[in-house]
């Protein structure tokens, strides 16, 4: 048996990136910690919202890395000086990885109620017409 690719396809010309693109974001995992959102929030913009509950600004950090939008959480250990006699609420790092498309871009980042929001948008596509000339042999 062999797998298609979208370079099987004649008609579908350039197309190799869109290629890689899934099969990267296959590789990026569905692990469900934390748990997240994506709305369309207009036409052309979008925003992720990431419940990261206990975790302050400074331990969270939010990168753009060859068009993979990456969301790190990391929390000090300051249980040295408590002591739990049940501990529920995990104090573990994470990181969640959004591949963006191109034209989208990461706009402002803000914390709220233990939600961290960030909105992208994207940019408006344009219309182009081109004619090309004909050359004689």
């Amino acid at each position: 048996m062999s797998k298609m690719t979208l370079g099987s396809y004649p008609h579908m010309l350039g197309f190799e990136q869109l290629e890689r693109l899934l099969e990267r974001t296959a590789k990026t995992g569905n692990e469900g910690y934390p748990p997240f959102n994506i709305e369309q929030t207009s036409d052309f913009s979008y925003r992720i919202t990431l419940a990261v509950a206990g975790f302050a600004e400074e331990d969270l950090s939010i990168t753009v890395e060859d068009r993979q939008l990456v969301i790190r959480g990391r929390q000090g250990d300051d249980s040295a000086d408590r002591v739990f006699l049940h501990r529920g609420i995990a104090a573990r790092q994470f990181q969640r990885s959004f591949v963006l498309a191109d034209g989208v871009e990461v706009g402002e980042a803000a914390m709220e109620n233990g939600l961290l929001h960030v909105d992208l948008t994207r940019s408006r596509p344009e219309t182009v017409v081109q004619t090309i000339q004909i050359k004689k042999g």
